[in-house]
């Protein structure tokens, strides 16, 4: 942690962009929009004449409020000031597929706006939760790092017996129950650490342009071999994946992508938004899709991360191709230099050559050694056959429709954000078998969206054209929208 004295605090107060914030005139409109726009939506990016149109009618009714003469300027100069590098409230980008400028927040403002958000005054601070957080987070890191098998085992067989003396109070008809205010506690801590994690991949995108921009600046200034450089790049972008950030980004993106962790997610948030307590405090709903903007604000970090790689790729070939036409400048050189003491040559220090250019024979370019073939060709006369074939076998083949499979990929997804190979195949078995499983499989590999995770496997079964039970394993495939 950063000491807090005078000269740190100076530093924060001129160029952190979440200081410079809370500072501004303007303040209040520029923190009301952006929390209406990105936060709560959790949307992670606009393009420029949407933002400028929400923002005009965001100006539009302020106007009506307390008079045109509060915010004169049009919106778009709004927008060019907070994506000014002395402000640094917008990021201003243009994506890959498009040629208008998209928006995004910094994460230095979503921490503004939470400091922000945090200043209302709760119903009440809730002490016991946060307690017993801090209790089983110190459990889980003493027996987690506990070496010891023997005190491993006295721990499991304690919390065992805890468990089973629980059990009979329940057998005996003893139900311990939360009362309001301990629902209500949890509830507020759950609520605040799922949105803080919405606002943690901003962090974790912003981390990787940093990461990126710092790649950049070494190729720059990289005066050592090529072989050195591509080693140092490619160290650092295996760093931060094994750092503690992308390793733990990369277990929670694990955790989250078990559809079966889905369901119970989204079944958990139904029941507890349906308690009494729960209710009586108004929740927004959208928490009910919570796992699902997480999941979005992963894909938008993975994709930033794939785009920032492919970026570095094409950098480096560009480097190459410099490099290379300097070679061949260099060349150049030699042969000019060569033709104008071609009349007058050295007396000492030539080599006459047989050939315009010497040629390289490598030992491993040398193919293994084959023997001849010697075929032997037999001569036959074919003779046309009498027998008659019976050629509705030709007329038999399995087609499997391809189109009619993917009609219904796109159906099970009009409901729904992502479906599961299995789960469609129980809406709709298998008709022609192991073809038709073949062809699922196909468009999912075809599918840059779907998900095929090889680490994970599931079991489909079916019968065949005889009544045969036949059951195949698979990877598990996953569409999504």
């Amino acid at each position: 942690m950063t000491e807090l004295d005078y000269h740190n605090l100076e530093t924060l107060r001129r160029n952190h962009p979440s200081w410079r914030l809370l500072a501004a005139a303007h303040a209040s409109l520029v923190i009301g929009f952006l929390h209406r726009t990105f936060v709560r939506p959790n949307l992670r990016s606009l393009p420029h004449q949407e933002l400028a149109s929400r923002l005009e009618d965001y100006i539009y009714q302020l106007h009506r409020e307390t008079g045109e003469e509060a915010f004169p300027k049009p919106a778009a100069d709004y927008l060019a000031d907070w994506t000014a590098s002395e402000r640094g409230w917008l990021r201003k980008y243009y994506p890959a597929d498009s040629d208008e400028p998209h928006y995004d927040i910094t994460p230095a403002t979503e921490k503004a706006i939470e400091w922000i958000a945090g200043l209302e005054e709760r119903q009440f601070v809730g002490a016991e939760s946060r307690l017993l957080t801090i209790f089983e987070l110190l459990r889980q890191m003493v027996h987690g790092s506990e070496t010891d098998p023997e005190a491993r085992i006295a721990e499991l067989e304690q919390r065992r017996a805890a468990i089973d003396a629980e059990i009979e109070q329940v057998r005996a008809g003893e139900l311990k129950l939360m009362d309001p205010t301990q629902i209500k506690e949890r509830f507020f801590q759950m609520e605040q650490t799922a949105r803080g994690l919405l606002a943690d991949f901003r962090q974790v995108e912003q981390n990787f342009r940093l990461l990126d921009r710092a790649v950049r600046e070494r190729i720059t200034t990289w005066e050592g071999s090529k072989g050195e450089l591509l080693t140092e790049v490619f160290g650092k972008r295996d760093a931060i994946t094994g750092s503690d950030q992308g390793k733990s980004f990369h277990a929670f993106w694990d955790f989250l992508m078990s559809p079966r962790r889905q369901e119970t997610l989204s079944e958990l948030l139904e029941r507890v938004l349906a308690l009494d307590p729960v209710a009586e405090l108004g929740p927004d709903r959208q928490l009910l899709r919570i796992h699902y903007d997480w999941l979005e604000a992963g894909e938008t970090a993975q994709r930033t991360v794939a785009r920032l790689s492919e970026q570095l790729r094409k950098y480096l070939d560009d480097q190459v191709w410099l490099e290379n036409r300097r070679i061949l400048g260099i060349i150049r050189a030699v042969e000019q230099h060569a033709l104008a003491v071609r009349n007058d040559p050295p007396r000492e220090g030539l080599i006459e050559l047989d050939q315009s250019a010497p040629a390289v024979d490598l030992t491993m370019d040398r193919p293994l050694f084959s023997p001849p073939l010697k075929p032997r060709i037999s001569q036959q006369v074919l003779e046309a056959g009498s027998e008659a074939v019976d050629a509705s076998a030709l007329f038999e083949q399995v087609y499997v429709d391809r189109a009619r499979l993917a009609a219904r990929v796109r159906q099970a997804l009009q409901t729904r954000d992502q479906v599961a190979l299995t789960t469609l195949l129980q809406e709709h078995p298998l008709e022609q078998g192991l073809a038709e499983l073949v062809t699922y499989l196909g468009l999912a590999a075809d599918n840059r969206k779907a998900i095929i995770d090889e680490e994970h496997s599931e079991s489909v079964s079916w019968s065949d054209e005889n009544g045969m039970r036949r059951e195949a394993t698979m990877p598990l495939v996953i569409f999504a929208r």
